[in-house]
């Protein structure tokens, strides 16, 4: 939904099932029609829009994406970012790393990100920007044991960013993809990602005129889980020249790795996702474990000051409670950063997507979920003169009802 400063607000929904055409679109029937209802019943509604390849090739035949665009017409909705990260299945299944592949080196994402975009063009109204979110590049460990993806990366990019640039000039719109910095990922920490956009433009003289098609989606849990501050990262980035191009309203987990908080953790542990752990105190960064099964069973003592972070989205509007905490202090330092700098980032979307491997006692109905999410959000960005106070007010009515 529009805010102020010209800010674009959605759920992502990554949060339902959905891998083909027929199954996405029936959750956006079944789910966000209803939280549509109750959160912006008298106002345009936006959609974060989650396509794997398989359904975006299926919504591009033109009797489909036709009757889409009716079905947005009709309910008064809006298209105006799509999550392009996972490009094959992303639930009920093992992902773990492989929700990393096809990485940037591959011809297949670039050919799925394009198709992205030009889906973009068709849905978003005219004049809005679009923006398309991506993985950052690869999986540290897939360059590693192939280094010569690094310049197959650099080459794919330039290749999608100029296909980028062509379409937003011939269009008349403002594209931009995101690449996501995430733990154990090719870019992981704001200064790792500041050096990888560096090497990239240095490899390619067209790569260094792409700053507005391309750059990145700052996911609010990743450079928590990474100790960073977000004032701090966000000013890098942006002095940087990177186009900060959606901003992830997204929590982390936050423990004490003691008896009582290894404990707890076990709940966490499910076999789909990633759970990758950084371990730290302070902004100082310790060591890194893959994923939550590794730091468990790992027999070396914590330091008294250590903390662990986990990357595993945990609901904005609840903490997980004690022994347990999250990382919304990272995201609150980030929404004070978008108020002092006023059209930095215009495309805001929360992402929870966890909803389905949450141990029970964090998992509300789903749709509850999402509109208590929203009024928290709300109520954010309206202490920060970013959202108006009384749709924060209206959706924290219906949170509560």
């Amino acid at each position: 939904m529009k805010l102020n400063a010209g800010l674009d607000l959605a759920y992502c929904t990554n949060v339902h099932r959905g891998e083909n055409w027929t199954e996405t679109f029936a959750a956006l029937d079944r789910h966000v029609l209803p939280v549509r209802r109750r959160v912006a019943p008298d106002r345009s509604y936006a959609i974060g829009l989650r396509l794997g390849q398989r359904a975006a090739a299926e919504l591009a035949q033109p009797g489909t994406l036709a009757d889409f665009q009716r079905w947005l017409e009709k309910h008064d909705c809006y298209v105006f970012t799509i999550n392009g990260f996972p490009y094959g299945s992303f639930h009920g299944t093992r992902v773990k790393e492989q929700v990393y592949a096809p990485d940037w080196s591959t011809p297949e994402r670039v050919a799925y990100t394009r198709q992205l975009f030009e889906l973009l063009v068709q849905l978003t109204p005219p004049g809005a920007a679009a923006s398309v979110s991506t993985v950052p590049a690869s999986f540290k460990a897939f360059v590693a044991a192939e280094p010569a993806r690094r310049q197959a990366i650099f080459k794919n990019l330039t290749a999608c960013g100029l296909a980028i640039a062509e379409l937003a000039a011939k269009s008349g719109r403002d594209l931009h993809l995101g690449l996501e910095p995430e733990p154990l990922c090719l870019f992981e920490t704001s200064a790792e990602t500041v050096e990888f956009f560096s090497a990239w433009r240095a490899s390619d003289r067209a790569a260094a005129g792409l700053q507005r098609h391309v750059g990145v989606n700052y996911d609010c849990c990743h450079l928590g889980v990474e100790f960073e501050s977000a004032t701090a990262a966000l000013d890098r980035l942006t002095a940087a020249d990177i186009r900060l191009s959606k901003l992830h309203l997204s929590s982390a987990l936050r423990v004490r790795p003691d008896a009582t908080g290894r404990a707890a953790l076990a709940a966490f542990v499910e076999p789909v996702y990633l759970h990758q752990v950084v371990v730290g105190t302070g902004h100082e960064v310790r060591r890194r474990y893959v994923d939550l099964p590794d730091a468990l069973a790992d027999p070396t003592p914590s330091a008294p000051d250590d903390e662990w972070r986990v990357h595993f989205h945990v609901p904005l509007h609840a903490s997980p409670g004690a022994p347990l905490g999250d990382t919304r202090d990272h995201l609150i330092e980030a929404l004070d950063w978008l108020k002092t700098h006023p059209g930095s980032c215009t495309h805001l979307e929360m992402e929870t997507y966890t909803w389905e491997v949450l141990p029970p006692a964090l998992r509300l109905p789903i749709e509850d979920q999402l509109v208590r999410e929203y009024a928290w959000t709300l109520d954010a960005l309206a202490q920060r003169g970013l959202a108006d106070p009384s749709l924060a007010a209206q959706c924290a009515k219906q949170a509560g009802s």
